[in-house]
């Protein structure tokens, strides 16, 4: 019963993730129908439509598509920080023992794809794209191995999980560090203010979401002014998100018990409302609701759905949509090197660092995961397609046709390493794992 307890919430995430990920590819399939469709004219005019105000003083007017990727994806990033946050005090990652094996996996995840990158290439133009190939997108990725059932185990998934966050971390580094503007230290050290001014408030024990959505505007803007990529700002907030309760559970039933008593003895009425006394019972349930709650988990459950079911695959609709035979012409040798860096870079990475870790013990490997198992995952870590697209937007911001060149060099890698994963764990697991 303890064991059901525990791993519900993580089940009913990876449910959610496989979901997401069959969202995703239909997205990505509209996406690249509708853009090389006689209306492929409304696509590109779609996404560059101008949204924003202008006064003497200031300037947000911005194409739709940068709304998406700079706007909504701050809600990705922040929800991604609420993840980071979470694993890293309670979760997967909460210990040296816990977070070597997913760290190691993605060590070889991010290092290895980024030095076949850099070795592949040989157009100075082109080399900013070293970091398309890091990370990898647990939406599509959890979606493959939901599909093969109970034929893997669970721990693969939380394998899975685990170090695709601490990609994430290291994609997330990345943006800050090589893919951010020049700055404007000013707009920033505002910023920072800010954050360290709610960082404080949750220090205290304090926690408003109307403060957190408030500041968070100024903050998104003031990044987005400064040179940081705004979408950093996500994240940055979402560490000032307190994950503890103000109550125990034992406090709440407690008052649960004696606002159910109360209401019971208050006064009712022969009409669709409540009394006086039942009202201010129903005030202080909410109450004792509110301190009841994780802040972090609360908002993590609430904007969970919003991002895997609207965000992402808005994200998907709005990118995806390369034109074939657009005119451009397209640089075959950079899809050719994100196609190999996505495939091999993370499948040598992820096995080979992990084996060698488990060889010299730096690492416990569960019973349940064989090295088929990691095999397999190493090749699903190279479906990259959210982060990857993300990244490659940025490193060819002024260069349409490495852009489309990135995104379908990022399709082609991600569709091979899904259906070598796939089969990989497929013929491995012939029979469904035992759930005991």
């Amino acid at each position: 019963m303890i064991k059901k307890t525990i791993l519900t919430p993580f089940q009913k995430f990876v449910k959610i993730e496989s979901f997401s990920g069959i969202l995703l590819l239909a997205a990505t399939i509209i996406a690249l129908i509708w853009a090389n469709s006689s209306f492929g004219d409304s696509y590109q005019s779609l996404w560059q439509y101008k949204i924003g105000f202008t006064t003497e003083s200031f300037e947000l007017n911005k194409p739709l598509l940068l709304w998406i990727n700079d706007g909504l994806m701050a809600i990705f990033f922040f929800l991604i920080g609420l993840e980071i946050k979470r694993e890293f005090l309670i979760g997967e990652l909460n210990s040296v023992k816990k977070v070597a094996f997913p760290l190691f996996g993605a060590l070889g995840g991010m290092l290895v794809p980024v030095v076949f990158f850099l070795i592949l290439n040989q157009n100075p133009e082109t080399l900013n794209g070293w970091g398309i190939p890091m990370a990898t997108d647990i939406a599509f990725s959890l979606a493959i191995l939901n599909l093969l059932g109970k034929r893997v185990p669970l721990s693969l998934k939380i394998f899975l999980t685990a170090f695709a966050i601490v990609d994430d971390i290291g994609a997330v580094l990345a943006i800050a560090i090589f893919y951010s503007g020049d700055l404007n230290i000013g707009l920033l050290a505002i910023a920072l203010l800010l954050l360290g001014i709610l960082y404080l408030l949750s220090f205290r024990g304090y926690y408003s979401k109307f403060l957190l959505i408030f500041f968070g505007i100024i903050i998104w803007v003031l990044f987005l002014k400064s040179g940081i990529h705004p979408t950093l700002a996500g994240i940055l907030l979402a560490f000032s998100v307190p994950v503890r309760q103000k109550i125990n559970t034992p406090a709440f039933i407690d008052n649960l018990v004696s606002i159910t008593n109360n209401i019971k003895q208050a006064e009712s009425i022969d009409k669709p409302i409540l009394s006086k006394e039942q009202i201010q019972q129903i005030d202080d349930l909410e109450d004792w609701t509110h301190k009841y709650q994780s802040p972090l988990q609360h908002l993590e459950h609430s904007l969970h759905d919003w991002v895997a079911y609207f965000i992402i695959p808005v994200f998907a609709l709005a990118n995806a949509g390369v034109l074939i035979n657009s005119g451009i012409e397209l640089d075959t040798t950079l899809i050719r090197n994100i196609v190999i860096c996505l495939v091999l870079g993370n499948s040598i990475g992820i096995t080979s660092i992990v084996l060698l870790a488990k060889k010299v013990k730096l690492i416990e490997i569960p019973n349940d995961i064989s090295t088929s198992h990691i095999v397999g995952v190493s090749f699903l870590a190279g479906i990259g397609f959210t982060m990857a697209i993300f990244i490659g937007s940025l490193a060819f911001a002024n260069s349409p046709a490495y852009i489309d060149s990135a995104k379908i060099g990022i399709l082609i890698g991600s569709l091979v390493s899904a259906l070598i994963g796939f089969m990989i764990l497929r013929l491995k697991n012939g029979k469904p794992v035992s759930s005991n």
